[in-house]
C-alpha cells in the first residue's frame, strides 16, 4: 500500500464492500480514522450506490456538513437533516425505453425503482432488501413511470435477472440499452443499477468539488465494484480494496487491505501521521 505524501482535502469513499464490514456496519477504527479526518479539516463524502432512504445507518459518521451522494450519482442529500439537496433522475420515457430495450434481450428480467418518495417494483422483482417489508407500490414498468403512475423523479433503475451471471448481465445489458443509459452493477448477484446517461458517481462527486474549489487532484477516493470505476479514474488518487472485483483490482494500481480489515481507516491512519 502506497499513501500521497500530504493528507487529501476530500475523501470520497463507498460503502457496502469498501467502507462498512460484511455486517453494513462501520468499525470503532473506521470511525475513529473518519473522526481524525475530519478533525484535521479533510471532509469526507460516502458516494454508494445506496438510495437516500438508506444511509441513517451511517449518519453519525459523516462528517459535520452532512452529505452523502446516493444512488450512483443519481441524488446528493443531507443525511442529518433527510433532505434531498439534488438530483439528476432518469427520464420515465427513457426509462420504458430500457425496461423494452432489456426484456427483449434479456427474457425474464423484472424492474424496480429508487425515486424521492421511496421504491416501488414489478411482481416478478423480488430481491431481499432492507425495507422491503415496507409498503410500496407494486405493477408492471408502464404502469407506475407511466401517465398518472407513482414514480418521478426516478434514481435509479434497477433490473434483475434470475439466472445470468452478473457479468455477463451487464455486457448484454450495455450491447442493448447502453446508448439509452448508464448501466453498471455493485450486487454479487445479477442485479443491473441505471442511471440517466452521463449520470455516475464520478459527474455528480466532480460537480460537488467544483463548487467547493477542490481539485480532482486533492481527491483520494476508494471503491470495491464496477460502479465505482469511474470514481476511481476520476480522482487524483484512488484505492482499490483487497476485496474488489478482479476488473477494479485491475484498473486501480493502488491497493489497500479488505472492508474486513478496515482498509479505508489503514489509509486514512497513514495520511494523519497516526
Amino acid at each position: 500500500m502506497t499513501t500521497p505524501r500530504t493528507a487529501p482535502r476530500l475523501i470520497a469513499t463507498d460503502l457496502d464492500g469498501t467502507l462498512l464490514c460484511s455486517g453494513g456496519t462501520v468499525t470503532a477504527r473506521t470511525a475513529a480514522a473518519l473522526a481524525a479526518a475530519e478533525a484535521a479539516g479533510v471532509q469526507v463524502v460516502f458516494v454508494t450506490g445506496r438510495p437516500p432512504r438508506w444511509m441513517q445507518q451511517v449518519s453519525p459518521h459523516i462528517g459535520g456538513h452532512g452529505v452523502a451522494i446516493c444512488s450512483n450519482g443519481g441524488a446528493v442529500v443531507d443525511v442529518h437533516r433527510g433532505e434531498l439537496l439534488e438530483s439528476f433522475p432518469l427520464d420515465a420515457g427513457t426509462a420504458l425505453e430500457v425496461v423494452a430495450a432489456l426484456r427483449a434481450k434479456l427474457p425474464g428480467t423484472a424492474f424496480a425503482f429508487e425515486y424521492p418518495a421511496g421504491f416501488a417494483r414489478e411482481p416478478g422483482y423480488e430481491v431481499p432488501m432492507w425495507g422491503e417489508d415496507e409498503d410500496h407500490p407494486i405493477g408492471p414498468a408502464e404502469e407506475l413511470l407511466g401517465t398518472g403512475g407513482t414514480v418521478r423523479g426516478l434514481f435509479k433503475l434497477l433490473a434483475k435477472h434470475p439466472d445470468l451471471d452478473p457479468d455477463k448481465l451487464l455486457t448484454e445489458a450495455r450491447e442493448a440499452a447502453g446508448h439509452l443509459a448508464e448501466i453498471t452493477r455493485s450486487a454479487p448477484i445479477p442485479l443491473l443499477e441505471i442511471s440517466a446517461p452521463g449520470v455516475t458517481k464520478a459527474s455528480t462527486l466532480a460537480r460537488w468539488c467544483a463548487g467547493r474549489g477542490i481539485d480532482r487532484s486533492e481527491v483520494v477516493a476508494f471503491g470495491d465494484m464496477p460502479n465505482d470505476l469511474e470514481m476511481l479514474a476520476w480522482a487524483g488518487t484512488a484505492y482499490a480494496v483487497a476485496n474488489a472485483h478482479p476488473q477494479v483490482l485491475a484498473a486501480v494500481p493502488l491497493h489497500t487491505v479488505s472492508n474486513e480489515q478496515d482498509g479505508v481507516a489503514a489509509v486514512l491512519e497513514e495520511f494523519l501521521g497516526r
